[in-house]
C-alpha cells in the first residue's frame, strides 16, 4: 500500500467530480500518482467484492453470484497488470527509448481485454452447463448483497473513469470499464435471482440465463475497450480538438503568422506533436530558432499533457 492513501477520499460524491486537472480531490498530484491510487483503489475494493461473492453465491445457491465472482477475481489480476503498465510507462526517456516508455499503456490494455474475454467466455461456458443441470432456486438474501454491489460498482466506475479522463491512460479506462461490466453482471445476476424468486419452481436456471446475457454483454464491451487502445498503437489521428487547441495557442505566439501540418500521437498518458509554422522568411536563422523554442515552450506551459514537441519552420511565401 503507498504512503498517504486515503481511500475515504474516493467517496467524494463521483457526480461532483470535476474534470480539470487543477481541481483534482488530491491536490498536486503528478498523473501517475493519480493513477496509481486509481488502480489501488480497484484492487481493493475488486478484492473484497470477489470475496463476498464468493461467499454469498455458495453459501446463497446462486450460480450467476458466482459467475460474477469469478469476474471480479480476474478483475484483481487485470488491475495488477494496470498497475505494473502505469508505473513502467513513467520511466524517463534513455537512449533506446527517447519518447519514454508509454506505449506499455495500450500493451496492457490489450491484456486486460483478454481478461474480459477470458471471463466472459469462462462465464458462458459455466451457464450454458447450469441452464441443462437442475438444481434449487437461489436464496433471497443473495438480492441484497447484489444490490449493494451494484451501487459501488457503479460509483467505482464513475470515479475510475474521470481519473481515466483526467490522466489520459487507456489502461486506467479499461479498469474503469471492468467496474461497469461487473455492475452489468451484477445487474443481470440481480434480475435473473428475482426472477426465479418470483416465479418459482421450474425457473431455477433464470439467474444462469441471466449470467450468459451478462457475458455477451461484456464481450462487445472488450471490443469498445481494445478498439481505441488499437488506434493509439497504429497512430490513428483522432485528436482534432487537440490539434485545434495546438493551432490556437501556436498563434498566439509573437513571430508565429499560422501553422500547416500538425500531427498527433498518443504514447501513455502524453502526446506527441510534430507541427509546422509559418513565420516571416526574411528574418535570421537565429531569431527563426529562438521562435521555434518560444513556440515549443508556450504549447508546453498551456497543454501540459503534450510530450515531446517538433517544431518545423516554414518560411512565410
Amino acid at each position: 500500500m503507498p504512503e498517504n492513501f486515503y481511500p475515504h477520499l474516493f467517496l467524494v460524491p463521483f457526480f461532483t467530480l470535476p474534470l480539470n486537472k487543477k481541481q483534482l480531490i488530491f491536490k498536486g498530484m503528478t498523473d501517475e500518482q493519480t493513477a496509481v491510487k486509481a488502480t489501488y483503489f480497484s484492487i481493493i475494493g475488486n478484492t473484497s467484492l470477489a470475496i463476498i461473492k464468493w461467499l454469498a453465491g455458495f453459501f446463497g445457491n446462486s450460480h450467476a453470484l458466482i459467475a460474477d465472482a469469478i469476474e471480479s477475481t480476474s478483475d484483481i489480476f487485470a488491475s495488477m497488470l494496470i498497475l505494473f503498465g502505469i508505473k513502467f510507462s513513467h520511466k524517463p526517456a534513455d537512449n533506446k527509448h527517447p519518447y519514454g516508455h508509454g506505449r506499455i499503456e495500450p500493451l496492457i490494455t490489450f491484456l486486460v481485454v483478454g481478461f474480459l474475454i477470458s471471463s466472459s467466455v469462462i462465464i458462458a461456458y459455466q451457464s450454458i452447463i447450469n441452464i441443462q443441470t437442475p438444481h434449487e432456486l437461489p436464496e433471497a438474501w443473495t438480492l441484497i448483497v447484489l444490490a449493494g454491489i451494484i451501487i459501488w460498482k457503479e460509483i467505482s466506475y464513475q470515479i475510475v473513469i474521470k481519473k481515466s479522463k483526467q490522466v489520459n491512460s487507456s489502461s486506467l479506462k479499461a479498469d474503469a470499464w471492468h467496474h461497469r461490466s461487473d455492475a452489468i453482471t451484477s445487474v443481470a445476476a440481480f434480475t435473473g435471482i428475482s426472477t426465479a424468486l418470483l416465479l418459482g419452481k421450474g425457473y431455477e436456471a433464470a439467474d444462469d440465463w441471466a449470467a450468459l446475457f451478462a457475458a455477451l454483454f461484456i464481450l462487445y464491451n472488450s471490443y469498445l475497450i481494445f478498439r481505441p487502445a488499437l488506434g493509439e498503437i497504429m497512430d490513428e489521428q483522432s485528436y482534432d480538438d487537440l490539434i485545434i487547441q495546438i493551432r490556437e495557442e501556436a498563434l498566439k505566439v509573437p513571430g508565429i503568422l499560422s501553422t500547416e501540418k500538425c500531427y498527433v500521437r498518443k504514447a501513455g498518458m502524453q502526446y506527441h506533436v510534430d507541427l509546422h509554422a509559418v513565420i516571416d522568411g526574411n528574418i535570421s536563422v537565429k531569431e527563426g530558432h529562438a521562435i521555434s523554442h518560444l513556440l515549443k515552450d508556450t504549447l508546453k506551459e498551456a497543454l501540459p499533457q503534450l510530450g515531446n514537441i517538433l517544431i518545423h519552420i516554414e518560411p512565410a511565401e
